[in-house]
């Protein structure tokens, strides 16, 4: 491979902020493996965030760039996994595709397809395009993708403020994450936060069912597991918080222990899984990296938090939630689904079909 930009490349990222800023120019923000792919004629070669290729785990995408890209290319943007049936992105289908073996590498290529949503471009042919501004990158990822065919797209592209609060509200109910707001005038710069992310907001109150202990050692809180209750008044693992100063960690241990219990009678007994309940493992490893415990600790579910997340994925949140405060005023039970903000749902198909203004 003999490219003017070469890999690895590390993405430029963005920095979070409250609210839509003006005088930008705005683009769904994708939920999915955020990539910069290689093509070199026959040789192709997908990067991610943390450098690593991730090549061997979508082949489906490997063949897709041979057939779309321009022969000497590298584009930024984000490999997805749509669910056909709910015409939403499903990152946990995605989660699913990297797996160690072969055969099941190609099963998944097969049953849960990827696509590839492109929204910069990085070098053509012999040009190191990343000192360029974005608005030209931009113009040429439209040339360079003109004649594109699913599954590779080019995310949509506004400078419109309004549209672009009206795309943060609809493009939810699809399963995309905010926004981005790009400069015009920025140049290409990996691994800096110099684009602007505005992600939803909310909070929820959840109960407290189990803790893990933190990496440091067995006096201190790594993460609290925490639940909501569905329709049925079964207590339904939903995801977890974790971010605390170490001091606060070691007095939620000693805060913990009164709670402690065994998984006889806990809502997450293990062998609910057996009953195709969601909860998590009494025993279980991650499967991003393979030493790190995930077992948990049950706890009597009498403790309630609220928490802010930004959206769910299914029946759980997309990612860690954030500790706001604890309620003890409310009661375990009235913890339900009921309090969450629900999207309007909004076809995926139409969010790739939104024209560029």
């Amino acid at each position: 491979m003999d490219l003017p930009v070469m890999p690895p490349v590390k993405p430029m990222l963005a920095k979070p902020i409250a609210k839509i800023p003006t005088g930008r120019l705005y683009e769904p923000k994708w939920d999915g493996f955020r990539s910069i792919i290689f093509r070199d004629g026959d040789e192709v070669e997908i990067g991610s965030r943390n450098e690593r290729p991730m090549t061997r785990y979508f082949p489906e995408v490997v063949e897709a760039v041979k057939a779309n890209f321009p022969d000497r290319a590298v584009i930024d943007g984000e490999i997805v996994v749509a669910d056909t049936a709910r015409n939403t992105l499903d990152f946990e289908a995605l989660q699913q595709r990297i797996h160690p073996a072969v055969s099941r590498v190609t099963l998944l290529a097969e049953q849960t397809p990827a696509s590839f949503i492109a929204f910069d471009l990085l070098a053509v042919g012999d040009e190191d395009l990343t000192e360029r501004p974005f608005s030209e990158r931009r113009a040429r990822l439209e040339q360079a993708l003109a004649s594109a065919a699913p599954p590779v797209h080019i995310t949509p592209l506004t400078d419109d403020h309004e549209r672009a609060q009206q795309w943060f509200e609809q493009f939810e109910g699809a399963g995309l994450d905010g926004l981005i707001a790009k400069q015009p005038d920025e140049v290409y710069q990996p691994d800096k936060r110099v684009m602007a992310k505005i992600k939803h907001e909310r909070t929820c109150d959840c109960v407290v069912a189990g803790y893990r202990v933190h990496k440091s050692g067995p006096d201190a809180i790594g993460s609290l597991l925490l639940g909501l209750h569905d329709e049925r008044g079964t207590l339904a693992s939903v995801g977890v918080i974790g971010a605390f100063p170490m001091a606060v960690r070691r007095e939620l241990f000693v805060e913990m222990q009164p709670l402690v219990t065994d998984f006889e009678g806990h809502p997450w007994n293990w062998a609910a899984h057996l009953q195709g309940e969601r909860t998590p493992r009494k025993n279980e490893v991650s499967r991003w990296n393979a030493g790190k415990d995930l077992s948990f600790v049950p706890l009597r579910p009498e403790r309630v938090v609220e928490v802010r997340y930004d959206y769910m994925e299914g029946v759980r949140f997309r990612h860690t939630a954030q500790f706001v405060r604890w309620r003890p005023d409310r009661d375990p039970e009235s913890c339900t689904y009921e309090q969450l903000e629900r999207p309007v749902s909004f076809d995926l198909a139409d969010v790739l079909g939104v024209q560029d203004s």
